[in-house]
């Protein structure tokens, strides 16, 4: 890191579980509702020239579903 951190790391290292404020923690339903609502993401890194990437991010703030959405056309239209 370039600045040193602020956070008083003995302190946290001190506490205890119990002293640990989940409160701000949305309640997550129970395991089964919650795994079910899940996806897995793979992460993937991609070479773009630089002119495509602007272009894309010219489209908008979600530029990412755009490239999803045309590899996912570029797919689908050379399907067998």
């Amino acid at each position: 890191m370039n600045k040193p951190s602020q956070t008083d790391w003995a302190r946290i290292d001190a506490m205890r579980d119990d002293e640990i404020d989940y409160s701000d923690i949305p309640d997550l339903g129970d395991d089964e509702t919650f795994w079910a609502q899940t996806q897995v993401a793979v992460p993937l890194t991609i070479w773009l020239e630089p002119e495509v990437l602007a272009w894309f991010k010219a489209q908008g703030k979600d530029f990412e579903a755009g490239i999803r959405e045309a590899l996912r056309a570029y797919r689908d239209a050379h399907a067998k």
